[in-house]
């Protein structure tokens, strides 16, 4: 079938399985290309087939030959409709990695669910006895959890007061002011409980439990913190509540992990487009302000570039892991410098809707939301039929 970008709202519903093939082959070969990084050979990636988490599974498995198990929560293919892009993600990334002759295995599933976990640790059991890293990638909205049964939603919302500040609308290039009316209720509590750091530590403690868990195994979680712009709605509104308990969780991960010299870390990573950031107001028109002037100085990075530094520069020096007066790994730290931060006020004071395709990067921002769904990529044919019906190899 032709295979063409269909739209609701802030999400599109179709996806092309070769422009995602393309996507993932091309950051194995940015990988390849920057050598080896002397990392865990055996890991494990919850939210393993899209944005950071795919990012962390490419570089684990190209950049220091590991053997990866990929956990994550897909809509499979059927006859005439496309799978979710992050199937596509990983149906490549399986197939590219057995072709180097590389372990990898997935598991199709509710993260959050007892019985996922279980068939996870079942599956590392057998085959590769303990992992040396865990990276915790999730970026559901909902959690049903696994012990109340309560279904949880998140919400993004200020604390407090009303927050009024403009966005755009990056399929028009419209500018506009928007207003989030305060969170009320157990928003807080139920943001926490989806977005914060208890689903984390069920997934360590149930590795641990079960001696799956190697000596001086290391855990990451991924996080954002942003600038003052954005601060009222995202980290000091219910979100900013969820990510000060995810950093919390990292402090009591790896005192229970004492015993095995195992560490926990937040990785506060930078600015990007991905499937929840565009729905995020404000979000859109501050990164393509961002995109503008980071790809002018020359520091712009995508995921696999801030992953692939984060494991290179960070995590496997053969030192210390450097991190900030909260414990915190910053793989931030160009987006968030004081020249760089100053230009985006700078802009955004200026952003109408007649200018910002000049001052800002709404193209770059528009091709890099395409992309997450295959489509936009370079090298990929969208006039040829594409077989909708891909098998990833672990699970079909």
């Amino acid at each position: 079938m032709i295979i063409e970008p269909r739209m609701r709202g802030f999400i599109c519903t179709t996806s092309h399985p070769k422009g995602c093939e393309q996507n993932v082959k091309n950051q194995i070969e940015y990988i390849k290309s920057k050598g080896p990084i002397n990392g865990a050979k055996k890991v494990l990636v919850i939210g393993a087939s899209t944005g950071f988490g795919l990012a962390s599974r490419i570089t684990s498995a190209f950049g220091s030959n590991a053997g990866t198990i990929g956990v994550f929560f897909e809509k499979p293919p059927t006859e005439g409709k496309t799978a979710s892009p992050g199937w596509y993600n990983s149906a490549a990334f399986e197939n590219e990695a057995h072709a180097a002759g590389l372990y990898a295995k997935s598991i199709n599933g509710d993260a959050f669910s007892n019985e996922v976990k279980q068939q996870t640790l079942d599956l590392i059991k057998a085959d590769l006895g303990q992992v040396d890293l865990v990276i915790y990638s999730l970026a559901s909205p909902v959690r049903m959890h696994p012990v109340t049964g309560v279904l949880h939603r998140s919400v993004l919302k200020p604390i407090g007061s009303t927050f009024t500040n403009k966005t755009v609308d990056f399929h028009s290039g419209k500018v506009s002011e928007i207003s989030i009316e305060p969170c009320s209720g157990d928003d807080i509590e139920n943001t926490v409980a989806v977005m914060g750091g208890e689903d984390w530590a069920m997934w360590i403690d149930a590795l641990k439990a079960q001696n799956l868990l190697a000596p001086g195994a290391t855990t990451v979680a991924y996080s954002y913190i942003g600038p003052s712009l954005t601060e009222a709605v995202y980290r000091k509104g219910t979100i900013g509540r969820a990510k000060d308990h995810l950093e919390a969780t990292a402090f009591a991960i790896t005192d229970s992990l004492a015993n095995i010299d195992g560490k926990a870390f937040v990785s506060v990573n930078k600015a990007l487009v991905t499937q929840a950031s565009s729905a995020i107001p404000v979000i859109p028109l501050y990164i393509s302000l961002l995109y503008k002037i980071m790809k002018e100085e020359g520091i712009h990075e995508g995921c696999i570039e801030q992953i692939q530094r984060l494991y290179q520069e960070r995590l496997y020096t053969g030192n210390k892991v450097p991190v900030d007066e909260k414990g915190r790994i910053r793989i931030d730290d160009l987006e968030m410098r004081p020249d760089v931060q100053e230009k985006v006020a700078k802009l955004w004071i200026e952003a109408v809707t007649e200018n910002l395709s000049e001052i800002g990067d709404l193209e770059g921002y528009r091709k890099d939301f395409y992309n997450l769904f295959g489509f936009d990529v370079e090298g990929v044919d969208y006039k040829a039929d594409a077989n909708e019906v891909v098998n990833i190899e672990s699970i079909a």
